[in-house]
């Protein structure tokens, strides 16, 4: 069962960096950058663009599904 999950989480988190990188690549994903850094230099905040979300995330779902594939029940 553990690793019918894991493969399930690896193939959603590799559909989120698919997005992500698609999103980045993007015309939107490069305007959503610039914006980010111009509001960043004149406020001092931390803003990040929503398409390094679906990167991050995706990469620890398919961290998690290698880990519940690889340290499953046998």
């Amino acid at each position: 069962m553990s690793k019918i999950i894991g493969i399930i989480l690896i193939l959603v988190g590799g559909f989120l960096i698919y997005k992500g990188a698609m999103r980045k690549d993007s015309l939107a994903g490069g305007l959503a950058e610039t914006s980010s850094e111009v509001a960043n230099k004149i406020d001092g905040g931390s803003r990040v663009p929503n398409h390094y979300y679906y990167l991050i995330g995706g990469g620890i779902l398919v961290a998690v599904g290698i880990g519940a594939t690889a340290g499953g029940k046998r």
